[in-house]
């Protein structure tokens, strides 16, 4: 009995063990520790799945910030352009990250809808989803973020619907930015209530209270700081309310229909730095009050009705750098004090009715970059003190009523690529140092009284086009509407007859030269044994240090060849104007057809000039690639100095789409092929070159065609090196129309530069003209959903009927949309975009003319590979 009953009692006890371990492993399956659960999550999502499975390396993967404890409290992928994540984000089981109080997926394209358990991240602080293409309407569970600080959902073109009631659950909210999206309906009054709130910004958002007006309650965000409302559709005057909100930095109301006139509360603002009214229907002259923002920096009020002059008391902003009042009916003078805003660097008052002449003392705006006064009534010269701003980047002074002549110190603003002063009084002739400004690609002088000749134009970014006969003119025509102006003619056919005007003709050309060889012949007998003595196969050095060398070349070169091959550089062997000199065609002694880039005489003087010809040297001598024009030589002399290239018959891409003919010729096969030769020579130059290469230049002036119109990168004068290992700052460089938009602010060059380049380039080429128009929709692409992909192609070619070009023509418009990302991170590389080249093509699935471009900006229609370029 006693064995017995030990026995039960052992069995007991193994029965209980038994039971107990079944439970604690149910336990712990059922209840995994927060980091067991937090590694299965991030492998289960399956974003960094191409980096590793090994979830306990998770605080190593690309974007993930950990504690002392190894749990993530950072997600951050923004900048981590080889994590996929696309449709992948719903699946992250947002409830497994008890410690995250970050996560930003700015600029990584999601699609769909913002999933509805990401409120289960309840130690969030920051969320950034903007530049996602999220769509549908915002969950109301983000309202369980009750720890939240920063909100951004900005740029999610497809939000739609109200803002759920539960964000007013959200009381520690600081940031919240919702716009650029379709978010409509009323301003819920819990925002009014948000205390801690300080950036508040709606762009685009469409009330929907009865009348359009500014809400009440934001009147109550006394902390606010930013407070952003354009294109909303307000109408109503903006109220005196406004005055209390004394922490205000930036307001931004512009694109609205706001009448009434600007209260004069809004002096009250002294922390005011940003004030955006522009393009709306105020009335009134502007206010004195404005004199009290000493700390604003931006005023922009063009675009609206107002009246009266401008007040005085604007010359106490003394902080000033942008003011724009453009498009406004102000009369009377510029006050004298405006003049002393040193900082001031745009001035933009067109289409006023101011008057008066411009002053002396304008020289105090010493770092001034744009002044636009066109189509005012004002009167008196140029003044000499304009040409002491050297950072003078745009002169617009047309359509005024200026006289006298214009100065030639003009020459000396070295930074300026516009010069407006069409539809003045101006006489006498143009100054021959215009031909200095060597970044001009706009000029217009037509419509005054200017006399005399028109001077040689060294400035090397004016549209140039073929007139015939070997024959290049400007179009459009900077000189026309000047009676006593005379052109340059094209040479006329040598005749019988002989006048007095042809024998004095023939007079100064020959007697030079006659000049010219009775001293070669003489130099020639001087020199000859130390020609003999030095004398080397394909390189001549002379006593003066100058060199000529041409590669593969099987005769002797010297620069006198150069000069009897064009006679002398003379214009009837000029083909066109290229970085920063004339272009001329040349047949060699040996009967091969080569283009020569020459410096004019006042740019070969100039050091930049001589480092940009060193430049394009080096960088063609160490680069092989069948769509970059290949250099046959170079010549340095201390006449001239010029580079010897491949010659290409059809010549650039510009004028090629410019001229009736070339353009028809030109179809949609083989335009197709020069986008991707063209795409081909960038991905060589970023990935295939070391140290990698930006070109900078990439216009369409600058892609040269053979005579089967194979396209060909040229003119490598301002191309830039990468050095890795720093910031790669640099002048602003390129052609106005192409500059990518961060340089204007960064001054940072990347290859991400050329890649915006190219992406104008292939909707030029496309669309047979530059993109201007279309460029600018894209900052709002909703007005493109009416838009067709065929009411922008060139319409001198019939559409394509083959399916297989419409296919081409749908994936590179999508590809250019996608270059053109203002967020420089966001474009694809080129070697991205050459990989897209070489992807299988599949079936439109729609007809051509159904395509709009919202869909192509939205990459709906992309055809490409499983990875395509929208998830780049």
């Amino acid at each position: 009995m006693a064995s017995s009953s030990t026995f039960s009692i052992i069995l007991g006890i193994l029965q209980a063990t038994i039971f107990l371990i079944s439970i604690a492993r149910t336990v712990t399956v059922a209840d995994p520790s927060p980091l067991a659960s937090e590694a299965i999550a991030t492998v289960e999502s399956g974003w960094w799945c191409n980096y590793s499975n090994n979830a306990s390396e998770r605080c190593q993967w690309p974007g993930i910030s950990c504690n002392t404890a190894r749990s993530i409290i950072q997600i951050d992928i923004s900048d981590a352009p080889n994590i996929e994540v696309g449709d992948r984000f719903g699946k992250l089981n947002f409830s497994s990250f008890p410690n995250l109080v970050l996560l930003d997926l700015s600029d990584r394209q999601l699609g769909g809808k913002i999933p509805h358990q990401i409120g289960n991240l309840s130690a969030l602080k920051h969320l950034d989803l903007s530049h996602c293409g999220l769509s549908g309407e915002l969950p109301p569970s983000l309202g369980n973020l009750t720890q939240l600080e920063y909100l951004d959902l900005s740029y999610n073109y497809n939000i739609n619907g109200s803002i759920p009631p539960q964000l007013g659950n959200l009381v520690n909210l600081v940031s919240l930015n919702l716009s650029w999206t379709s978010l409509s309906g009323n301003i819920p009054p819990f925002l009014g209530l948000l205390a801690n709130l300080r950036h508040l910004l709606l762009d685009r958002f469409q009330f929907d209270d009865g009348n359009n007006t500014i809400p009440q309650n934001l009147w109550n965000l006394r902390g606010l700081e930013t407070l952003s409302l354009s294109r909303c559709g307000i109408v109503g005057p903006i109220p005196s309310a406004l005055g209390q909100l004394l922490n205000l930095k930036y307001l931004r109301l512009g694109g609205n229909k706001i009448n009434g006139s600007i209260p004069f509360e809004v002096g009250f603002l002294s922390n005011l730095t940003y004030l955006y009214l522009y393009n709306n229907k105020l009335v009134g002259s502007i206010p004195s009050a404005l004199g009290q923002l000493l700390n604003l920096k931006s005023l922009f009020l063009s675009g609206n009705k107002m009246n009266g002059s401008i007040p005085s008391e604007v010359g106490f902003l003394s902080n000033l750098t942008y003011f724009y009042a453009s498009n406004n009916r102000l009369v009377g003078l510029i006050p004298f004090s405006l003049y002393q805003l040193t900082n001031l660097e745009n001035l933009s008052l067109d289409n006023n009715q101011l008057e008066g002449s411009i002053p002396q003392n304008i020289e105090k705006l010493m770092n001034i970059k744009v002044l636009s006064i066109t189509n005012n009534s004002f009167t008196g010269h140029i003044p000499l003190a304009l040409c002491r701003l050297t950072n003078l980047e745009y002169i617009g002074l047309g359509n005024n009523q200026i006289s006298g002549s214009i100065p030639s110190c003009i020459g000396n603003l070295s930074n300026l690529y516009t010069l407006e002063l069409d539809s003045n009084l101006l006489k006498g002739p143009i100054p021959e140092e215009i031909g200095r400004l060597f970044h001009l690609s706009n000029l217009n002088l037509s419509f005054n009284q200017l006399s005399g000749s028109v001077p040689i134009l060294s400035a090397t970014k004016l549209r140039i086009i073929d007139a015939g006969n070997n024959c290049n003119k400007i179009s459009p025509d900077p000189f026309e509407g000047n009676s006593h102006l005379s052109p340059y003619m094209c040479p006329s056919p040598v005749t019988n007859k002989a006048n007095s005007s042809t024998i004095l003709y023939y007079i100064n050309i020959f007697l030079p030269i006659a000049i010219f060889f009775t001293f070669s012949i003489l130099g020639y007998f001087l020199f000859s044994r130390f020609k003999l003595k030095n004398n080397r196969v394909g390189v001549q050095p002379t006593k003066n240090g100058d060199l000529c060398s041409i590669w593969n070349y099987d005769g002797k070169i010297a620069y006198e060849d150069i000069v009897a091959a064009t006679e002398d550089f003379d214009f009837r062997y000029c083909i066109g104007v290229g970085g920063y000199g004339s272009v001329y065609r040349a047949q060699l002694p040996c009967g091969k057809v080569v283009a020569l880039k020459k410096l004019h005489r006042l740019e070969d003087e100039n050091p930049a000039f001589d480092k940009s010809f060193r430049n394009e040297i080096k960088f063609l001598t160490e680069i092989r690639h069948r769509s970059i024009v290949k250099l046959h030589g170079f010549c340095l002399h201390r006449r001239s100095m010029f580079l010897i290239y491949e010659y290409m018959e059809k010549g650039s891409l510009f004028c090629n789409l410019r001229d009736e003919v070339e353009a028809v010729e030109m179809d949609w096969t083989k335009r197709v092929e020069i986008i991707k030769g063209i795409a081909h020579a960038l991905s060589y130059l970023h990935y295939d070159c070391s140290p990698p290469i930006v070109h900078r230049d990439i216009s369409s002036n600058n892609v040269l065609l053979n005579s089967s119109f194979e396209a060909f990168v040229a003119d490598f004068g301002t191309a830039k090196m990468l050095d890795l290992e720093s910031s790669n700052q640099t002048i602003i460089v390129g052609t106005c129309g192409y500059v990518a938009p961060e340089l204007a602010y960064t001054l940072v060059v990347t290859e991400k530069c050329d890649v915006y380049i190219f992406g104008v380039v292939a909707l030029e080429t496309l669309m047979g003209k530059h993109p201007e128009e279309l460029l600018s929709w894209l900052s709002s692409p909703t007005s493109l959903v009416n838009m067709r992909l065929i009411d922008v192609l060139d319409n001198r070619l019939p559409l394509p009927t083959s399916q297989l070009v419409a296919q081409n023509l749908v994936r590179i418009a999508t590809l250019a949309f996608a270059c053109l990302n203002p967020q420089p991170k966001s474009r694809p590389t080129m070697k991205k975009v050459c990989e897209e080249f070489l992807c299988g093509q599949t079936s439109l699935g729609v007809p051509l003319r159904m395509i709009s471009l919202l869909q192509l900006v939205n990459c709906e229609m992309h055809i490409g590979g499983k990875t395509g370029t929208c998830n780049v």
